[in-house]
C-alpha cells in the first residue's frame, strides 16, 4: 500500500481516479496534435497549398472538439469521484464512531471529529476533483510538446528545455522550506479559527465582565502571528516566486524563442513550418508547469487533512465478545477497579470494590474530581478499566455486545441533549414503533405533558437546535420521559437536577421518583437533600471509595460524609442579609461554604 495519505485514503475511487488521468491525458495529446496542426496549417497558408489546408482545417475542428470533449469528460470523472469518495469516508467514519468507545467521542469533542468529518474531506473532494486532471497537465504536456520539438528542431527543444530547468530550479527555491511554513500556517489559521470561534460565542460574558479586552487582545494576537507567518513566508519566498513566474510565463518565453527561431530562420536553418510549431509548442510546453505549483499546493494541503481521517479511523474499536452474555438479575458490582485514562496519567479510580444490590438506589457523593462521574460511565463502558472488573447480574460487561449493555443501562445526563425534531420524537428516540399513546403516557409520568400540551403544536413542536426553544428543567423532563420509554432495568442519573429552579426541582424529583421504580439506580448526587433516603451512599475522595453506608449510619460515624452533609446544611441555610450593614463573615461560615463549594458543586 503507498505511503502517501491521499493515495491511501482514495484507494475506494482510485479506478475512477485513474480513468479521469487517462481521459485528461488524451485530452493533453489532442492538445499537442492541435498545436502541431496549427504549424502545418500556417504552412499550407504561405505556400497556399489548398489541399492541404482543408484537410489540416478538418483536423482542427476535430481536435479541438476532442480535447474539450475529453478535458470535460475528465473533470467530470474526477467530480463524480471526490462526492462518491465523500459519501464512502463519512459512512465509513459514521460506522467507525459507532464502534468507538463512548469515552474517546466525548474527551475528542464533537468540534473536532465534526471538523474531520465535514472539512478534511471536502478538503479530500477538492484533491480528488480538481488535482487528477492537473496531473497529466503538469507531467503529460511538458513530455508530449518536448517530444514534438525535437520533431521540428531539436535545437529549439533543447532552448525550451533550458528555459523550463531554469523555472523548475527557482520553483525549488521557492518551496525549499514549504513543509515548515506550511504547517506554521496551517497552526496559525486554526489558532485564528479557535479565537474567533470563542470570541463570538463568549460575547455575552466578556462585553459583562471585562468589556470584550482579554478575549479580543486574544483574538488580535491571534491574527498578528497569522500575519507574521504569511510575511514571513512572502518575504523568504517570494523573490524566487517572482522570478519563475516570469521564466515560466508565456509571453517571456515567447519572446525568447521567437529571438533564437528568428535568427535560425533569417539563415535558413530553420522553415517557417518548424519556427511555428517551436514557438507554439514551447511555450505550451514551459506553460504546463506553472499547475504544478497548483498541484503541489492541493497535495500537501490534502495530505494534512488525509493525515487527521487515517488517524480517525485508526483508533481501535470497543473490543466485542464473540458470543455474547446476557445478565438476568440487574445488581453491579464493581471489584478491585483501576482506571486511568491514558497510560501517562495517573490512576483516577484506584482498587474500587463496592456492590449495589438489585432494584436498590445508591448515591454517589464526593468533592469534584472525586471519580463520581468516572464510576458512572465506566458501567456505560465508556472506557473499559486497567484491572479488575465491573459485572452486571454476575457478567462482566466486556462479555456483553454494546447492544445488550445498552438496551439495560438508561443514562439521564446533567447536560441532556435534544434533537432538532419534534418533542413526540425526542421522547421516542431508538424505540420508533412507540405509540402516541406510550409516549404520553412517559410524559405524563415525567411531569412533562402538561408544558407540552400549553406549546402551540403540543407533542408536534419542533424544539430547536439542541432543545434551545425550552427551558433547562423542561429539557431534563423530556430526558426523563425517554428514559421512561425505554425502561431500561439500572438507571444511572448524573446529577439530573443540577441547574433545576425550585419549582423545576419538585416536578424533576417527581419524575425521577416515577422513572426510579422497580430499577436498579446509581445517582450522583448534586444536593444531598435528594439522597438522604437511598439505600447506600458511597463517599468517593481523589479516586477512592472512603465511606459507605446509608445517611443516617454515616452521619452517626461523624467522617467525611458528615462533615459534608455539615458543610451542605450551613450552605443552604445561608442568605444575604441587606437590612443591616454588611459583616464579615466568619471563618467557620467561610470555610463552610468554601466546603460545600468545593462538595457540592
Amino acid at each position: 500500500m503507498s505511503k502517501d495519505p491521499n493515495w491511501r485514503i482514495i484507494a475506494p475511487v482510485k479506478q475512477q481516479i485513474y480513468f479521469a488521468i487517462l481521459l485528461s491525458t488524451l485530452s493533453a495529446i489532442a492538445t499537442v496534435a492541435l498545436l502541431v496542426a496549427i504549424a502545418y496549417l500556417v504552412q499550407a497558408l504561405l505556400q497556399q497549398q489548398w489541399s492541404t489546408l482543408s484537410w489540416t482545417l478538418i483536423s482542427l475542428i476535430v481536435l479541438t472538439i476532442v480535447a474539450y470533449v475529453l478535458r470535460l469528460q475528465a473533470f467530470s470523472q474526477s467530480h463524480y469521484a471526490g462526492y462518491r469518495l465523500e459519501e464512502i469516508l463519512r459512512k465509513q467514519m459514521s460506522l467507525h464512531l459507532g464502534q468507538l468507545p463512548l469515552g474517546y467521542v466525548t474527551t475528542q469533542g464533537a468540534g473536532a471529529i465534526s471538523k474531520v468529518m465535514q472539512d478534511d474531506v471536502r478538503a479530500l473532494h477538492s484533491f480528488v476533483a480538481d488535482s487528477t486532471p492537473l496531473y497529466a497537465r503538469a507531467y503529460v504536456v511538458p513530455v508530449l510538446t518536448f517530444a514534438a520539438l525535437l520533431w521540428f528542431d531539436w535545437r529549439m527543444a533543447l532552448l525550451s528545455l533550458v528555459i523550463l530547468v531554469c523555472g523548475m530550479i527557482m520553483m525549488s527555491l521557492v518551496m525549499r522550506n514549504h513543509q515548515e511554513m506550511n504547517q506554521l500556517y496551517n497552526t496559525a489559521r486554526e489558532n485564528v479559527n479557535t479565537a474567533v470561534i470563542e470570541y463570538v460565542q463568549a460575547m455575552p460574558v466578556v462585553r459583562t465582565f471585562d468589556g470584550g479586552q482579554k478575549s479580543f487582545k486574544r483574538y488580535e494576537h491571534a491574527l498578528l502571528s497569522y500575519k507574521e507567518i504569511l510575511t514571513r513566508w512572502y518575504r523568504e519566498s517570494g523573490p524566487a516566486a517572482r522570478l519563475s513566474m516570469l521564466i515560466l510565463n508565456p509571453l517571456p518565453t515567447f519572446v525568447i524563442l521567437l529571438a533564437a527561431g528568428s535568427y535560425l530562420w533569417l539563415h535558413e536553418q530553420i522553415s517557417t513550418q518548424a519556427l511555428v510549431a517551436s514557438l507554439l509548442l514551447g511555450t505550451g510546453m514551459v506553460e504546463a508547469l506553472m499547475p504544478y505549483m497548483s498541484l503541489y499546493h492541493l497535495i500537501e494541503k490534502s495530505k494534512v487533512s488525509a493525515t487527521r481521517i487515517l488517524d480517525l479511523l485508526a483508533v481501535p474499536a470497543l473490543p466485542q465478545p464473540e458470543l455474547t452474555q446476557r445478565p438476568e438479575q440487574y445488581d453491579i458490582c464493581f471489584e478491585q477497579v483501576n482506571f486511568r485514562y491514558n497510560p501517562q496519567q495517573d490512576l483516577v479510580l484506584k482498587d474500587i470494590n463496592f456492590h449495589v444490590p438489585a432494584l436498590s438506589f445508591t448515591a454517589l457523593v464526593g468533592a469534584s474530581g472525586a471519580g463520581k462521574s468516572t464510576i458512572a460511565k465506566l458501567l456505560a463502558r465508556f472506557w473499559d478499566v486497567d484491572s479488575g472488573q465491573i459485572k452486571i447480574g454476575n457478567v462482566d460487561l466486556r462479555a456483553m455486545s454494546s447492544q445488550v449493555l445498552m438496551s439495560n443501562v438508561a443514562f439521564v445526563f446533567q447536560d441532556n441533549f435534544l434533537f432538532f425534531d419534534s418533542i413526540r420524537n425526542n421522547i421516542r428516540l431508538g424505540l420508533a414503533h412507540a405509540s402516541d399513546q406510550d409516549v404520553e403516557a412517559a410524559a405524563r409520568l415525567a411531569q412533562a405533558h402538561d408544558f407540552i400540551m400549553a406549546l402551540p403544536d403540543g407533542y408536534d413542536t419542533a424544539v430547536g437546535e439542541r432543545g434551545t426553544s425550552l427551558s433547562g428543567g423542561q429539557r431534563q423532563r423530556i430526558t426523563i420521559a425517554r428514559a421512561i420509554l425505554q425502561n431500561r432495568p439500572i438507571l444511572i442519573l448524573d446529577e439530573a437536577t443540577a441547574f433545576a429552579d425550585s419549582e423545576n426541582e419538585a416536578l424533576l424529583m417527581a419524575g425521577l421518583k416515577n422513572l426510579m421504580q422497580g430499577k436498579t439506580v446509581i445517582m450522583i448526587a448534586h444536593r444531598l437533600s435528594t439522597i438522604q433516603h437511598a439505600d447506600q451512599i458511597l463517599m468517593f475522595d481523589q479516586g477512592q471509595l472512603i465511606e459507605q453506608g446509608p445517611h443516617h449510619l454515616l452521619i452517626q460515624q461523624n467522617g467525611a460524609y458528615a462533615k459534608l452533609w455539615q458543610a451542605f446544611q450551613q450552605a443552604r441555610d445561608w442568605h444575604i442579609d441587606i437590612s443591616s450593614d454588611p459583616q464579615p463573615a466568619s471563618p467557620t461560615t467561610s470555610a463552610a461554604l468554601q466546603g460545600a463549594q468545593n462538595h457540592v458543586s
